[in-house]
């Protein structure tokens, strides 16, 4: 066994995974894993920056992070950032601060190297299933981009767009700095709209409807699975797996929409911050689900991170 942590740092959240791997096995024991909404990509459709008060709320989950880190005695640390910090203009000023309070400088992969990992991690556990046909097509949906990988025991393709639940949401749905509450049906469009294109462009490269099964990723399918599931709390163990229907999806999906803030908010099993974006994040999964003609969607709670920590293995 060797003990790794991998960090990934997305747009909206940063996640951490201190975990015992032997590669050999295909063995991965987590130690400790945590999620921080820290909202790196607060503004940066916008204004092209990252925002001072997004960097500090960043660097205060690293701190907490380190301290973690240092008592497990991880052996090696990865720490890769995803869009928001591909996209910013004064992303050095990102680079310093991680490499100042963990020691690392951050890797701002590309979509494709993304979207390997995410495959790496989400479906090492399903490989060999006879109850799940191959090939997976893995759907990593981000606060800024969502990856699409088409595989069985390896990638064969795989594309990287920028559609993803807080990008959507600040494109669409904000008027006058605020969330609209709940969106109009021409805000709605204007999501469907973008994410349809994302969606096309995507099969230009990616065979997506080749898929078999079809693997969602990230907090904004983990939710809906926890909300299909009427959970009084988020519970990994009961999310990860597990199977939502279409309908379900299709369901859900029109009644986040439809809810205000305060509705969302009251929703147990939903983080407070996702609670401006699930809707968003929703209709992804929905347009996706439509556009390959899956009838369910299997739920990992197991993703990039976990690719991550199996490349420092």
């Amino acid at each position: 066994m060797t003990r790794v942590a991998a960090v990934d740092c997305g747009t909206n959240s940063i996640r951490l995974l201190v975990a015992d791997a032997n590669p050999e096995t295909g063995e991965l024991v987590d130690l400790d894993r945590r999620m921080t909404i820290v909202r790196l990509g607060q503004g940066v459709d916008r204004t092209g920056r990252l925002a001072p008060e997004a960097l500090a709320r960043t660097f205060a989950a690293c701190r907490e992070y380190a301290q973690v880190i240092k008592e497990y005695g991880a052996e090696r640390l990865r720490f890769v950032a995803t869009s928001a910090s591909r996209d910013a203009e004064n992303r050095d000023e990102f680079v310093r601060g991680v490499v100042d309070i963990l020691g690392v400088e951050p890797e701002v992969i590309s979509g494709d190297q993304e979207a390997e990992f995410s495959f790496t991690g989400a479906t090492k556990e399903l490989t060999g299933r006879t109850d799940l046909a191959t090939p997976f097509l893995v759907v990593d949906i981000g606060g800024g981009s969502t990856e699409f990988v088409v595989g069985d025991d390896r990638v064969r393709a795989a594309r990287s767009v920028d559609v993803g639940c807080v990008r959507m949401t600040e494109r669409h749905l904000v008027r006058d700095g605020v969330v609209t509450d709940p969106p109009t049906e021409e805000q709605i469009a204007a999501v469907r709209a973008d994410i349809e294109a994302a969606l096309d462009l995507v099969e230009r490269s990616v065979p997506l409807r080749e898929a078999r099964t079809l693997v969602g990723l990230a907090g904004s399918v983990t939710t809906v699975s926890a909300v299909a599931q009427e959970l009084p709390a988020y519970d990994s163990a009961r999310i990860h797996h597990s199977r939502v229907s279409l309908d379900r999806v299709r369901e859900i999906t029109s009644a986040l929409l439809r809810a205000t803030h305060a509705e969302r908010a009251a929703i147990p099993s939903l983080h407070p911050g996702r609670v401006d974006v699930i809707g968003a994040g929703a209709l992804v999964l929905l347009a996706v689900m439509e556009r390959v003609g899956a009838t369910e969607v299997v739920v990992s709670e197991h993703d990039i991170l976990d690719g991550i920590a199996w490349s420092v293995a």
